[in-house]
């Protein structure tokens, strides 16, 4: 909470899921599984996220934050 600054829009929200369900296309599916958002999450979030001050001076990045977002994805 204290390591971002602002975080994504409400359009990044709909890119990731627009993105999901062109990688469950590509794979034969017409459904979407976590893996799927996982595949695509940093791509389309790491510029979406503003870290703070405190994320630069511990070294922390928009990637080990999308990490531990992605831990809360549940697989089937």
């Amino acid at each position: 909470k204290e390591y971002i600054e602002w975080g994504a829009s409400p359009r990044a929200s709909i890119y990731l899921t627009l993105g999901a369900k062109a990688v469950a296309l590509l794979s034969n599916r017409d459904y979407v599984i976590p893996e799927d958002v996982r595949k695509l999450a940093h791509e389309i979030l790491r510029h979406r996220i503003g870290l703070s001050f405190e994320a630069d001076a511990e070294n922390i990045s928009s990637d080990n934050i999308i990490d531990e977002l992605l831990k809360n994805v549940k697989s089937p």
